[in-house]
Parts: structure tokens; C-alpha cells; sequence
């Protein structure tokens, strides 16, 4: 037996994020959290210290999630109850954190969909593109060279699915199963936070 693969050692995966479609989508918190913590090491896969301020962004949006949750388990369930409830109290820092965390994980899940769909293209390129559809709008004009570093220190696409499974047919295939759940999650919390429900 080799060593596991990116996605064979995820301690959680996005397709194992329960979304409950009786509830208008609701997507369990502590799942959540756990697979966008295992997202969170693709960034050390992409090898560079560029990327630990992207990286330390997510988890930090994680940690205000998780606050809320502990402060008020029996709220926070799902993370649209979480939000919503936060919200009762004249408070958003979770909220806040949320909305920031989809956009990353948008970022994210975007660069990785436009490089698998134009196979001869570097990730930074991708990455570029993504960066240009979902964070560079809110970023300042002091965050923005900092996502630039990050992008123009991706690694080389060959190299970067090397790292990801040392069979390249089966490493696609899990990408687009894990991606898929992935993009399904944000499009529901993109929804989610477009409603007046989700503003303060």
C-alpha cells in the first residue's frame, strides 16, 4: 500500500458535507468546517509560502464560524441557523466570516474548474482568471498584490497533479467528484447569502 493520495487522506470531504434539502439546503456546520480545514491542504500541496496568506484567511473565517458555534451550539447546526441567528443578536462577525470564506472557496473552486477544462493551461493562469471573477473585486489595493504573489508562485500543472495522485485518470476523477461538491456548496451559500436573511 503507497502512501494515500490528497483526497484518500482528506479528513473530510466536500461529498460527505450533508446538505438537507427539507430545509432549504441547509448544510451542517461542523462538516463544513472539517472539509474546508482538509481543503486547506491543497495550499501546502501548491508548495509555496506565497499561498499561506490565502490560506490563513480561509482558517481564520473558519475559526469566527466555529466561535459562534461553540458560544451557541444549539443555533449553529446548519450554517444558514448559525447566520440567521447570529444576526438576532446585532452581531455578524460569523456572518461576515462566512461571506468571506464562500468567496475564497469560490476563488478556489473556480481556478481549479477552469484549469481541469482547458488541459494545457498553468495553474496560474487559471488561478488568474478565478481571482478576477470572485476576490478582486472586494480586495483592497493592499491585498491585491498579495493574491498575485500567491498566484504567480503556483506550482507547474504537471506538478501540481503529480502531488495529487500518482495516477493521473484516477487523480481527474476524484478531483471532479470532490470539485463538484465542492461548487454545489458555494452556489448554495452564494444563494443563501444573497438573501435579505443573511444581511446586516
Amino acid at each position: 500500500m503507497g502512501t494515500p493520495t490528497f483526497f484518500q487522506a482528506l479528513k473530510k470531504s466536500f461529498t460527505d458535507v450533508p446538505i438537507d434539502s427539507s430545509e432549504d439546503n441547509a448544510i451542517i456546520t461542523t462538516d463544513f468546517l472539517e472539509a474546508t480545514e482538509s481543503l486547506c491542504g491543497l495550499f501546502d500541496i501548491m508548495g509555496s509560502v506565497a499561498f499561506t496568506p490565502v490560506k490563513n484567511d480561509m482558517l481564520g473565517n473558519v475559526k469566527k464560524l466555529r466561535d459562534r458555534q461553540l458560544a451557541s451550539p444549539a443555533e449553529s447546526s446548519t450554517l444558514q441557523s448559525l447566520v440567521i441567528n447570529e444576526l438576532k443578536t446585532k452581531k455578524h462577525t460569523a456572518a461576515e466570516g462566512l461571506l468571506w470564506l464562500t468567496r475564497g472557496l469560490d476563488f478556489t473552486a473556480q481556478g481549479l474548474r477552469h484549469n481541469l477544462s482547458h488541459p494545457s493551461e498553468e495553474l496560474s493562469v487559471s488561478f488568474r482568471h478565478a481571482y478576477g471573477n470572485t476576490l478582486k473585486p472586494y480586495h483592497s489595493f493592499l491585498i491585491k498584490p498579495i493574491f498575485a504573489a500567491a498566484m504567480s508562485a503556483t506550482p507547474y500543472r504537471k506538478d501540481f497533479y503529480a502531488k495529487l495522485d500518482d495516477d493521473p485518470v484516477q487523480g481527474k476523477q476524484e478531483m471532479e467528484k470532490w470539485l463538484g461538491a465542492l461548487e454545489e456548496r458555494v452556489m448554495i451559500l452564494k444563494g443563501f447569502l444573497g438573501t435579505k436573511a443573511a444581511k446586516w
